[in-house]
């Protein structure tokens, strides 16, 4: 079922833009991980930042390929051995989303998706969610990296 969008509130390209200002910095938050800590640090029990990152890269590309094709495969990633490679990931993911989202038509986000077999809502919402959960994550990396007592990148610049 196709709803229309009467607010006018956002357009994909905008939606995309702003998305991809978190994932600028959260670019910059793996960046900020000392080498030695990225992949073993934690607090209450939380996961070591790596494995939030590669939460996060095995779904972003993966969900805008699903909108685009309708090949919802989930990529499970083990954890690279160094942050260098993580983040040569993460470019890729990125350089994946910013080719696929042009092939997502207009009418598509207001449209319902079952993503990865299990979450079903309007296709906005899906990414909305996958938005979310990253800014989520860097949280948790801004509370790690306090805690090993390195200076996190300012929340505001996306730049």
């Amino acid at each position: 079922m196709t709803l229309p969008n009467e607010s006018g509130v956002m357009t994909p390209a905008q939606l995309l833009e702003h998305w991809q200002g978190h994932r600028r910095l959260t670019r910059r938050v793996i960046e900020a991980f000392p080498e030695d800590q990225i992949s073993t640090f934690s607090l209450g029990g939380m996961r070591p930042f790596a494995e939030m990152v590669m939460e996060m890269v095995s779904m972003a590309a993966p969900g805008v390929q699903g909108v685009a094709s309708g090949d919802w495969t989930m990529r499970a990633r083990t954890v690279p051995a160094t942050r260098a490679e993580m983040l040569a990931l993460w470019d890729e993911a990125t350089e994946e989303i910013n080719t696929l989202w042009p092939r997502i038509p207009a009418g598509t986000f207001q449209e319902s998706r079952t993503a990865f077999g299990r979450y079903e809502g309007p296709v906005y919402q899906l990414f909305l969610y996958m938005i979310d959960n990253e800014i989520h994550h860097r949280g948790q990396g801004y509370a790690y990296l306090r805690a090993l007592g390195v200076e996190p990148p300012p929340f505001w610049e996306r730049g």
